[in-house]
């Protein structure tokens, strides 16, 4: 019976990201970040109940793939095409409105929030690359999946919930957006160590950058909410460049 815990829990990640993704679609970016959020919880727990009960193996982690696909690559890709529809009324997906010339439903201007899914395809190639790459088990070569996703999903939770012009003026810039694009889909692939927060054992002496980062993340959150989580994402970034410099 133990065994098949990891792979239900695989299976209810899944589940959160198709409903994250009707979400998505419907422009219902908080709901879908709800069940992102829901998502990754499962996601964390598949792998921790693996290891717990070893019995971790290759449909496991072809399935843990599949599902991340899901909520950690194309939801992302299209939260990241609704901010871009919001940020000029001309790239807006216009559907059978016959006043607007269109292709496909989309106005000529409008295929520049595609842009966005460049997300959902620099993640699918990033999970390949993780399936077959045996050194990423206590550490990651570029920006995990699911952190990417929660870097993308805080933007329409700070513009809902911080109610800071300033923020928004900034998330709402398209040329923001854009940039954030390509900073996402390179650091997915980038070939930067970033440490894993796996524990092996709970010795301070040997996680001392775990805790720090816990600790400073615990902060943030408490400080500034949502709009913490961009933040916590360079902090990482930033924590796992100079453990690399500590480790040497």
């Amino acid at each position: 019976m133990r065994k098949h815990i990891p792979n239900a829990l695989t299976l209810l990640n899944l589940l959160s990201g198709s409903i994250a993704v009707i979400f998505a679609v419907n422009n219902n970016l908080i709901a879908s970040a709800l069940f992102v959020f829901l998502g990754i919880f499962f996601d964390f727990f598949d792998g921790f109940f693996a290891r717990k009960f070893n019995v971790q193996g290759a449909l496991g982690l072809q399935l843990d793939s599949l599902a991340d696909m899901v909520t950690s690559g194309l939801v992302p890709g299209i939260v990241m095409f609704q901010l871009l529809s919001m940020t000029d009324s001309n790239w807006n997906y216009v559907g059978n409105d016959p006043t607007t010339e269109s292709i496909f439903g989309f106005s000529d201007m409008a295929v520049f929030p595609l842009l966005g899914l460049l997300i959902t395809l620099a993640s699918a190639y990033r999970l390949a690359k993780f399936n077959i790459d045996t050194e990423q088990q206590t550490y990651f070569k570029g920006l995990p999946t699911p952190a990417n996703t929660l870097l993308i999903i805080s933007l329409p939770l700070i513009l809902e919930f911080q109610n800071n012009d300033f923020i928004n003026t900034i998330i709402l810039n398209r040329w923001f957006l854009i940039g954030l694009t390509f900073f996402s889909c390179y650091i997915l692939n980038a070939k930067i160590r970033l440490f894993a927060l796996k524990f092996k054992n709970y010795g301070f002496k040997d996680n001392t950058t775990r805790y720090i980062f816990m600790v400073l993340c615990a902060v943030l959150i408490i400080v500034l909410q949502f709009a913490a989580i961009p933040i916590v994402i360079l902090l990482y970034i930033i924590m796992s460049l100079l453990d690399n410099l500590t480790s040497k």
